[in-house]
C-alpha cells in the first residue's frame, strides 16, 4: 500500500528539501494514491514502479523549486511564442516532434532532463553526463523486460518526449492512468484545474532554459484536453495538431496501454481499455472544438497523418510558411537526417486487434463520423 504521507516525507528526506512551490498539487498526488491503493491491482513489480514513479516526481519537483528559489532571475526570462504539437495518440506526433527537434533554432524538452532536471543542461551537454547515461540504462533495462515496446513507441534518451512529463510532477497528467487502471483518479484528472500544472510547467522551462536555449517545441497528445490552461500560461503558442484515421489510432494506443499495464498487473481488463480510450478520444476530440469555435477556426494548424507520411519534408515546409518561419538548408538538411537515420520499421512493426478490446470497426466508424468527415482524414478499408 502507498501512503501519501510516507512519499513526501521520502522525498524530503532524500532531498532534504521541503518546498514543492505549490501545494495545490497534493490533491492530484491524494487521488491518485487512494486510486492505485484501491484500484490497480498492481502486483509487486507494479507497486514498486509506481512508488518509484511517484517518489522521482516529488524528488524532481523540490529540486526545481529549491533551484529557482536560488536563481529567481530565470523566472524574468520570457518563453515566446512556443509551439506545442497534439492530436490523438498514435497520429504521428513522435516523428513530428522530432523532425522539428532537428531544427538548430528549436529547443525541445529532452528525455533525460524530464527525469533529472536540476541542474540546466550545459551548452553543448545534451548527450553527456550521469543523467543521461542513467536514463540510458534504464531505457535499455526496459527494452530488455518488454522488447515490442520499441515498435509502439520508442524515445532517445537524449531525444524530444512528451512534455506532460512535467505535468506528472503536478500529478496531474494522463500519464498515470495510461500506466494502470486507475477509474478514480482519471474522472479527478478530466475535471481537474490545469492551470497549476501549466504554470510549473512554464517554471520548469525557464530554468531548463538557463544555459541551452532556443523556441521552445514541445509535443503532448493529450493537449487538446486543456487548450484552455495551456494558452492562459502561453497566450502566444502555437497549435498545432495532427489527424488520422480513428480506427488506426484506437487500436494502436489500446495496444501500447495494455503492453504497459501487463508489466505492472496480474490483472488487465482490455474491454475496459477499450470503453476508456474511445470515452477520452471524444471528449480530446470535444474539447478542441469548443476551443476552435471559443477562438475561430485559425487557432490551430491541422495536419493530415497521411500527408506527413507520404511527404515529411513538405508537411514541415507548409508549417514553417503557416507560421512565418524561416526554412533554411540546415532546417532541411537536419530533418532529412532524421528521417535516413529513422526509416519506418527501425524498432519492428506493431500489429494489433481493435476486437480484443471489445471493440469493432463499426463502433469506432460511427462514434468518429463527424470528426473524419470534417478534417476529411482518409480511412482505411
Amino acid at each position: 500500500m502507498l501512503s501519501t504521507t510516507e512519499l513526501l516525507a521520502a522525498a524530503r528526506s532524500d532531498t532534504e528539501l521541503v518546498d514543492l512551490g505549490d501545494d495545490a498539487i497534493l490533491e492530484g498526488l491524494n487521488v491518485l494514491v487512494e486510486a492505485v491503493n484501491r484500484e490497480a491491482r498492481l502486483n509487486e513489480r507494479g507497486e514498486a514502479n509506481m512508488r518509484g514513479l511517484i517518489h522521482k516526481q516529488l524528488v524532481n519537483r523540490l529540486r526545481v523549486e529549491d533551484y529557482l528559489k536560488h536563481h529567481p532571475d530565470l523566472l524574468d526570462r520570457p518563453i515566446e511564442r512556443p509551439m506545442f504539437v497534439f492530436g490523438l495518440p498514435r497520429t504521428g506526433t513522435t516523428l513530428f516532434i522530432n523532425l522539428l527537434d532537428s531544427d538548430p533554432a528549436r529547443r525541445c524538452f529532452l528525455r533525460w532532463e524530464s527525469q533529472e532536471s536540476v541542474p540546466p543542461m550545459q551548452t553543448g551537454g545534451r548527450k553527456s553526463g550521469d543523467r543521461y547515461e542513467r536514463e540510458k540504462a534504464r531505457l535499455e533495462g526496459a527494452l530488455v523486460h518488454a522488447p515490442h515496446i520499441a515498435a509502439i513507441h520508442y524515445e532517445e534518451p537524449d531525444g524530444p518526449t512528451e512534455c506532460q512529463f512535467s505535468m506528472t510532477q503536478s500529478f496531474c497528467a494522463q500519464v498515470f492512468e495510461s500506466n494502470t487502471y486507475v477509474p478514480t483518479y482519471r474522472k479527478w484528472f478530466l475535471e481537474a484545474d490545469y492551470l497549476p500544472a501549466f504554470r510549473y510547467h512554464k517554471r520548469l522551462l525557464q530554468l531548463l532554459q538557463e544555459n541551452e536555449g532556443g523556441r521552445w517545441t514541445l509535443k503532448n497528445p493529450w493537449h487538446p484536453l486543456f487548450l484552455d490552461a495551456l494558452t492562459t500560461v502561453y497566450p502566444d503558442a502555437q497549435l498545432v495538431m495532427t489527424h488520422r484515421d480513428p480506427l488506426e489510432v484506437v487500436g494502436s494506443a489500446c495496444s501500447l496501454i495494455k503492453e504497459v499495464r501487463k508489466m505492472l498487473s496480474d490483472t488487465v481488463d482490455l474491454d475496459a481499455i477499450g470503453t476508456s480510450m474511445m470515452e477520452m478520444f471524444e471528449i480530446m476530440i470535444a474539447r478542441s472544438e469548443k476551443f476552435r469555435a471559443e477562438h475561430g477556426p485559425d487557432a490551430i494548424y491541422d495536419v493530415l497523418y497521411t500527408d506527413l507520411m507520404r511527404d515529411p519534408i513538405g508537411a514541415m515546409k507548409g508549417l514553417y510558411d503557416h507560421f512565418g518561419e524561416r526554412w533554411t538548408a540546415a532546417v532541411e538538411s537536419g530533418m532529412r537526417a532524421h528521417l535516413d537515420a529513422n526509416p519506418k520499421g527501425r524498432h519492428g512493426k506493431h500489429t494489433y486487434d481493435i476486437g480484443e478490446f471489445g471493440i469493432t470497426k463499426a463502433q469506432v466508424r460511427e462514434r468518429f463520423a463527424d470528426y473524419c468527415n470534417k478534417y476529411e482524414i482518409p480511412l482505411r478499408d
